[in-house]
């Protein structure tokens, strides 16, 4: 699956909204993905996670994403890999693994999240598979508006079936703000307060 199909699939679905918008990071764009819109669909989930799973390192033993973005694609991921598939929670604002989930150590986890912006909340999960004793091989995503690999600096690799550039502003600079405009927050996570 070339990244123009799974584009495409984003925009048939509607997981992909072009406008004024404000992130969990708190920073404003003029793209939005909902991944959960395209994922909603087991056939196209099934679809882009075999895809990614092709281009996948061997020898994954878990895959674990965060809630709640990425609980269904880690699930995906897991099956088109056919191992244990995972998702941690923010509980007192703290990423963590809950609900009797357990890694052993030594264990080769890939980190999954529908979509990569700044890589924060993958980052997190990577802290948490490190505390527990996984030993993290690499994070996949469906989209990566990074511009580039987040984690390029821990020496893992990074995965996306599509790379897209989004604009990202931090509120203060961002030019939709100053011709006028007012950013929505379709995202499930209230924006983080920066100081």
């Amino acid at each position: 699956m070339q990244a123009a199909e799974v584009l495409e699939l984003l925009r048939r679905s509607e997981a992909m909204l072009e406008g004024h918008f404000e992130l969990s990071s708190g920073n404003h764009s003029d793209r939005y993905f909902q991944c959960a819109l395209v994922l909603q669909h087991p056939r196209e989930s099934e679809q882009l996670a075999r895809a990614l799973a092709q281009r996948m390192p061997a020898g994954i033993e878990v895959v674990i994403g965060p809630a709640m973005g990425a609980v269904t694609w880690a699930y995906e991921m897991a099956r088109a890999l056919g191992v244990r598939g995972l998702f941690t929670e923010r509980q007192n604002g703290v990423m963590t693994l809950r609900r009797g989930f357990r890694l052993r150590a030594g264990e080769r986890v890939l980190v999954v999240e529908d979509v990569l912006t700044t890589g924060g909340s993958a980052a997190e999960v990577l802290d948490v598979v490190r505390s527990l004793g996984g030993v993290p091989v690499g994070v996949g995503a469906v989209v990566n508006r990074s511009g580039g690999n987040p984690f390029a600096a821990q020496s893992l690799p990074c995965f996306a079936l599509a790379e897209v550039q989004a604009r990202l502003w931090a509120p203060a600079e961002c030019p939709l703000c100053k011709a006028g405009g007012s950013a929505i927050k379709p995202g499930s996570r209230p924006a983080i307060q920066k100081t």
